[in-house]
C-alpha cells in the first residue's frame, strides 16, 4: 500500500491541534464528504478510540471503522478495523515551532479495494488528503482556544 503525506502549518497550539483530530463527532463539520462519525469505544485516558465514519465518494458510500491509539499531544495513529475498503493506515504528526504555531503532517495509505487506473488513484489519494489536512488546519484555526 502506498502511502501519501502532507504538511501544514497551522496557527493554533499543539494542544489544539491535537484537541481537533481527537474530536471524532466533530469531523462531519468540517471534513468533506464525510456524512457520519460515530465513536464505537473511546478511552482518552488510555489516548484509544475506535470510530465508524461513513464517506459519500459521490459513486457510492463507503462504511468503515478505525482503530485509533495516540501520545498526546504529538500523534495521532490510525489502522481500519473492518469496512468496505481493504485497508487505511496513517497518522498525524504534530510538532511546536513556536507558541501558537504548529506542524501537521499527515501520513495515510489506503487500499480502496476496487480497481482505478495507477495514475488517476495516485492523483486522488493525494488531492483528498491535502484537502483533508487543509480542511483540518482550518478547523484547527478557527477553534476558540
Amino acid at each position: 500500500m502506498e502511502r501519501q503525506s502532507h504538511t501544514e502549518t497551522v496557527q493554533a497550539t499543539l494542544q489544539r491541534c491535537f484537541e481537533t483530530v481527537v474530536d471524532f463527532e466533530r469531523y462531519p463539520d468540517w471534513f468533506s464528504g464525510l456524512e457520519k462519525a460515530d465513536i464505537i469505544e473511546s478511552d482518552p485516558d488510555k489516548g484509544l478510540w475506535t470510530v465508524r465514519y461513513s464517506l459519500n465518494m459521490i459513486i457510492r458510500t463507503l462504511s468503515y471503522t478505525l482503530s485509533y491509539s495516540s501520545t498526546a499531544p504529538g500523534q495521532l495513529q490510525w489502522t481500519l478495523l473492518e469496512g468496505d475498503v481493504n485497508d487505511i493506515e496513517g497518522s498525524y504528526d504534530f510538532v511546536e515551532l513556536e507558541p501558537g504555531l504548529t506542524e501537521a503532517t499527515c501520513r495515510q495509505g489506503i487500499d480502496i479495494g476496487f480497481w482505478i487506473p495507477g495514475l488517476v488513484k495516485r492523483g486522488f489519494e493525494a488531492t483528498a488528503l491535502i484537502a483533508s489536512v487543509k480542511e483540518f488546519k482550518a478547523a484547527a484555526e478557527s477553534t476558540p482556544t
